[in-house]
C-alpha cells in the first residue's frame, strides 16, 4: 500500500463532506462497539435476569474505568499524529508510534495484575448486591484478563485514525462485534456458562480484533516509517514528554468520569439489584446514544488537529459548527424516541417485570444526556485537537469529579430523589465540556 493512501489530508476540500466521510466508519465502529458490549446485557438479561444484568453492569463499569490510561493517551497519541501528519513531521510520527505501544501495553499488564489482586476488594467497595455477587466476579476477572487487548486494539486504532483513516478500525470492530455476539449466544444460551461466558465472548472478540489489526499494520509498516524492530519500541524521551504532557491530562479526565460513575453506581446498589440492574440500561442507552458524538469527536479532533498544524484557523470554525449541527440534530430524533416509545427501548433489554416497572424513571436524564453528548462533541474536537492539556485536566475536575459527583449528591441525598437524584446529577453534568470548551473558543486561545 503506499504512502497516500496510508496518510489522509484533512486540510483541503469541503468540510462538511470530509467530516461525514471520516466520521462515518468512526460511527459504525462505535456503534458495532457499543452493540457488541450492549449484547452481553441482553443476552445475560434474557437468560438469567435481574442478578445477572447487574453483574455486566458492574463489570463494565469497572472495567471502564481500568480503560482510562487507554483512553488518554491513544486520544492524546492520535492528535499528536493528526498535528504530526498537517505539519509533515514524519520522524515524529514514529516516534510517538514507538512510545505509545509500548507505555500503553505495559500499562495494560500493571493494571490486570492490580486490578486482580483487588478483585475482592473493589466488588465489596461497590455495595456489590449479594445475589449478584458471584456473577460479578466471573465477569470482571474474565474481562481484566482481557485488558491487554483493549488496551492494544486502541492503540492501533489511535494511530490509523490519526493518519485519516477510519475506515479500518471498523473492519476490526466489526470482527469483534460479530464474533462477540455469536459466541454470547452460544456460551450463554447453549453451553450454560452464565455471565462467565458473556464476559468470555467479549474477550475473545477483543482479542481477535486486536490480533487482526496489528497485522495489518505491520503488512504496511513501510508506509508509515515503523518497522517494529525492538528498537523502534524505545522510548525517546521528547516524544514521551509530549504524549505524557497531553495523555495525562486526557487520561485524567477520563479516570474522573468514570470514577464519578462508580461512586454513582455503589450508591445506587445501595438500592438493590433491581436498580442495579437499571442502572446498566441506563448505562447501555447512553452508550449507544454516545455513538454519535464520539463518532464527530474523533473525527472533528483529527480534523480540528491537522487544519491547526496547517493554520487554517477558519476552517476549524467551519468543523467545529459542523460537528454541534449533526450532534443536535441526533439528540432531538433520539430525544422523541425516548418520549414516544419508552417502553420499546427499555424492552430491549430485559423481561424481567420488576426492573421494567422502575424504567420510566430513567427518560428526563438519558434525553438529558442526548443533548449533553452533542455539544460535548464539539467542545472536545476543538479541546483535544487543538493539545490543551489543562483544559482537560480542568474538564476532569469540574466534570468528572465536582459537578457530577456533587450534583448526583446535592439531587440524590440532600433532596431525596434517590437514584433518580444521582441519573439527573450524572446528566446534568455533561454540559460543563460546554461551558469550559465555549470560553476556550470565544478566548481565540486555540489559534496560538
Amino acid at each position: 500500500m503506499s504512502e497516500k493512501s496510508m496518510i489522509r489530508d484533512l486540510t483541503e476540500g469541503p468540510v462538511v463532506p470530509r467530516l461525514v466521510g471520516f466520521a462515518f466508519p468512526l460511527f459504525l465502529s462505535n456503534a458495532l462497539q457499543a452493540v457488541y458490549n450492549l449484547v452481553d446485557l441482553m443476552v445475560v438479561g434474557r437468560y438469567i435476569g435481574g442478578a445477572g444484568m447487574s453483574a455486566v453492569s458492574i463489570g463494565g463499569d469497572i472495567l471502564h474505568l481500568l480503560t482510562f490510561i487507554a483512553m488518554g493517551f491513544s486520544s492524546a497519541g492520535q492528535v499528536i499524529i493528526a498535528r504530526s501528519v498537517g505539519a509533515g513531521r514524519r520522524d515524529e510520527i514514529r516516534k510517538t508510534i514507538g512510545a505509545l505501544f509500548t507505555f500503553l501495553l505495559s500499562a495494560a499488564l500493571v493494571m490486570a495484575a492490580v486490578c486482580f489482586t483487588l478483585r475482592h476488594h473493589i466488588l465489596r467497595w461497590l455495595n456489590t448486591p449479594p445475589e449478584s455477587l458471584a456473577f460479578s466476579l466471573d465477569y470482571t476477572v474474565t474481562c481484566i484478563f482481557g485488558l491487554v487487548f483493549i488496551y492494544g486494539y486502541n492503540v492501533v486504532s489511535a494511530i490509523l485514525r490519526g493518519m485519516g483513516d477510519s475506515r479500518r478500525p471498523f473492519v476490526f470492530i466489526a470482527i469483534a462485534a460479530v464474533l462477540n455476539m455469536v459466541l454470547d449466544v452460544l456460551f450463554v444460551k447453549y453451553l450454560h456458562l452464565a455471565v462467565f461466558g458473556a464476559a468470555l465472548a467479549t474477550v475473545i472478540g477483543q482479542g481477535t480484533s486486536f490480533l487482526i489489526a496489528l497485522a495489518y499494520l505491520y503488512r504496511r509498516r513501510e508506509s508509515f516509517g515503523f518497522d517494529f524492530r525492538p528498537a523502534s519500541f524505545r522510548i525517546e524521551k521528547a516524544a514521551f514528554r509530549r504524549l505524557v504532557s497531553l495523555g495525562i491530562p486526557m487520561a485524567v479526565q477520563a479516570a474522573a468520569i468514570s470514577f464519578s460513575k462508580i461512586v454513582l453506581m455503589a450508591w445506587i446498589n445501595m438500592s438493590g439489584v433491581a436498580y442495579s440492574a437499571l442502572a446498566g440500561v441506563f448505562n447501555k442507552v447512553n452508550t449507544m446514544s454516545g455513538v454519535i458524538s464520539q463518532s464527530f469527536t474523533t473525527a472533528g479532533s483529527s480534523m480540528t488537529g491537522q487544519n491547526l498544524g496547517a493554520a487554517k484557523y477558519k476552517r476549524v470554525t467551519h468543523i467545529l459548527l459542523t460537528v454541534l449541527g449533526f450532534g443536535l440534530g441526533f439528540a432531538a430524533m433520539a430525544s422523541a424516541l425516548m418520549l414516544l416509545a419508552p417502553d420499546l427501548v427499555y424492552g430491549l433489554f430485559t423481561h424481567d417485570t420488576s426492573v421494567l416497572a422502575l424504567a420510566g424513571v430513567l427518560t428526563l436524564p438519558i434525553i438529558l444526556n442526548f443533548f449533553g453528548a452533542a455539544t460535548r462533541s464539539a467542545a472536545f474536537s476543538l479541546i483535544n485537537g487543538s493539545g490543551r492539556p489543562g483544559l482537560n485536566l480542568a474538564i476532569a475536575i469540574i466534570d468528572g469529579v465536582i459537578t457530577r459527583i456533587g450534583l448526583a449528591a446535592l439531587l440524590g441525598f440532600a433532596m431525596g430523589l434517590d437514584c433518580y437524584g444521582f441519573w439527573l446529577g450524572d446528566s446534568l453534568a455533561g454540559f460543563m465540556p460546554l461551558l469550559i470548551g465555549g470560553t476556550f473558543y470565544l478566548s481565540g486561545k486555540w489559534r496560538k
